[in-house]
């Protein structure tokens, strides 16, 4: 990582002619926003484009990552709190030595401040991203809704174009007083040589939980949050449980621990708790994702367009997903889609889908292999972005010609 009083020329002789791209993001702990950005980061076209990545807030566990690829990734060092016009002066500052010909940021506090270090700054053209299809006043804290309200405010006049992940998140931010006529969806991509169909995977995982080989698994892929709603899925998959006696279901991210009392607790209340494998943090992901029989996203609220059921679907795995952002789009008729908060319903499709043939579960996850790889790979996803760039470049050319 670079700190901002480490000024030095960040692009090689030989890629002058590459466009210069900085990415400024709120922060880089681990979330569908930032592993995004290193997804894209790393399927660009470094021939074409440099980039370099500015976090406001640490290089987090995916800042490391980034910095593998060979892309320098700086730390802004700003708090948590209101930036203090030394901030703004440090991130403009880093800005301007980067000497990006575009910038994009990514989320509201990285849209504005970025967004705002780059125009003021720099006076170069700014591509906001959107990644958030809620602003509940009982779930965003107040800062963050008072930063969306003055994003609304600016977006006539600061960013050149805003992109969101998501169908549903760019109908938020119109009702919301965005710029309509900037608003365009480019949604998550997934690299389909990475999430794929492994036999080996599906015994090798179920060995691993000491389970066998025919053993019906059930995954739950998401950190331990109120997002999440890991309450009603812990209560769903108990109603599972009482009705298949085989049935596991194995969870895996941050918190998802026994030592989390709180998730102990509601697992032991499914009645279920000898069922249950809790995994918390793994760098195998495509791994077990690959092994198992449905994947189930329980989420609540917030979501945009969730990466784990693009990953899920890539890997020959259908999904019951709860109707948050854009997962009923996704899903489609690979799966199963029912109301948030509802575990009744959620067991219900759970079960539906497990009573299917072998054969009939594998002819819903090839479908969905074949949409994702159709509508959604990384590769072409990365092309979006870089021909938006370039539109955003040349009309900010024609516009001072």
């Amino acid at each position: 990582m670079t700190r901002p009083d480490h000024a030095r020329d960040p692009v090689p002789a030989g890629d002058r002619r590459a466009v210069r791209v900085t990415h400024v993001i709120t922060g880089l702990a681990r979330g569908g926003a930032e592993i995004m950005l290193l997804r894209l980061l790393g399927a660009m076209d470094r021939a074409r484009f440099a980039p370099e990545v500015v976090s406001l807030r640490g290089p987090g566990v995916i800042g490391p990552r980034i910095a593998a690829l060979g892309i320098p990734v700086h730390d802004a060092g700003l708090s948590g709190g209101l930036p203090r016009p030394s901030d703004l002066r440090r991130l403009t500052g880093l800005v301007r030595r980067a000497r990006p010909d575009l910038v994009h940021t990514w989320m509201y506090h990285a849209d504005l401040f970025g967004g705002l270090a780059a125009r003021l700054g720099c006076g170069i053209p700014v591509i906001w991203a959107l990644h958030n299809s809620t602003l509940d006043p009982r779930q965003v804290k107040l800062a963050t809704r008072a930063t969306v309200r003055l994003n609304a405010l600016l977006s006539r006049w600061l960013p050149s174009r805003i992109v969101s992940c998501s169908e549903t998140a760019a109908a938020l931010h119109r009702d919301l007083g965005y710029a309509a006529d900037k608003l365009l969806v480019i949604p998550n991509g997934f690299d389909v040589g990475v999430f794929a169909p492994d036999p080996a995977a599906r015994a090798a995982v179920r060995a691993e939980l000491g389970l066998a080989d025919g053993t019906p698994l059930v995954g739950s892929f998401a950190r331990f949050h109120p997002q999440k709603d890991h309450r009603t899925l812990c209560d769903a998959a108990g109603r599972v449980a009482a009705a298949n006696p085989a049935v596991h279901f194995v969870l895996a991210g941050e918190g998802i621990e026994w030592t989390n009392a709180t998730l102990a607790g509601w697992i032991a209340a499914s009645g279920s708790r000898e069922r249950f494998h809790l995994l918390g943090e793994r760098d195998d992901m495509p791994r077990l994702t690959a092994a198992l029989d449905l994947l189930v996203v329980s989420s609540s609220f917030g979501e945009a367009f969730p990466l784990v059921i693009g990953e899920a679907m890539a890997s020959e795995v259908p999904c019951v997903a709860t109707d948050v952002g854009d997962a009923r789009q996704m899903v489609g008729d690979t799966g199963r889609v029912v109301p948030p908060r509802d575990p009744a319903a959620l067991a219900g499709a759970i079960g539906e889908l497990l009573r299917l043939t072998p054969e009939s579960r594998a002819g819903l996850g090839r479908r969905a292999r074949d949409r994702v790889a159709r509508e959604l790979s990384l590769a072409a996803i990365a092309e979006r972005y870089q021909s938006l760039y370039l539109d955003v470049l040349g009309e900010t050319a024609r516009r001072t010609s």
